[in-house]
């Protein structure tokens, strides 16, 4: 077992508290999945869905349909939240973030000072140029059979040790 892999296994997650809350939207429609290619802020360079960080007193759906509003000039239709990713990353910063996926949206994604919008055909994701715990979680969200809960300790965008606990969608618990 690693230093990384004990540190991982130390974590409390039971009582663990994130600076941070944020959330990520996937919308998918005939075949594809609306990603970003992000420009600035946290994972600037990467490949993702929309999403950030909520504002006092807003709910993670009010969030979501806010940044994809801001980040593609579109409007998400049909959330519905299928996961949760809790990241603690060894410079400190501890982030929460629920995932939502959108059965489609309202207008076309236009590019912004925040993001490039890419329609991307769902067997073709570029999972090389995204998050490492992308290619972890980001299949059980596709299928939407599965609800999960990832929590993952990263040092920088490198990623040192994960637990993925998996559920069956419909299955609230």
């Amino acid at each position: 077992m690693t230093a990384w892999q004990d540190q991982f296994r130390d974590i409390d997650w039971d009582s663990w508290t994130p600076h941070q809350r944020a959330t990520l939207v996937f919308v998918m429609r005939n075949g594809e999945i609306l990603l970003i290619h992000k420009k600035r802020g946290l994972g600037a360079g990467k490949i993702n869905g929309p999403g950030g960080r909520l504002d006092p007193g807003e709910s993670p759906l009010q969030c979501a349909v806010r940044e994809v509003q801001e980040e593609l000039c579109v409007t998400p239709v049909g959330l519905v939240s299928r996961g949760l990713l809790r990241f603690q990353f060894v410079e400190g910063l501890k982030l929460h973030c629920e995932v939502f996926t959108a059965h489609d949206c309202l207008g076309e994604p236009q590019e912004t000072e925040e993001a490039t919008p890419r329609w991307t055909p769902l067997h073709e994701i570029p999972y090389d140029q995204m998050w490492e715990d992308d290619r972890i979680w980001l299949p059980l969200l596709l299928n939407g059979q599965q609800r999960f809960d990832g929590r993952f300790l990263f040092a920088g965008e490198q990623l040192l040790a994960h637990e993925l606990l998996v559920r069956r969608a419909e299955d609230h618990s």
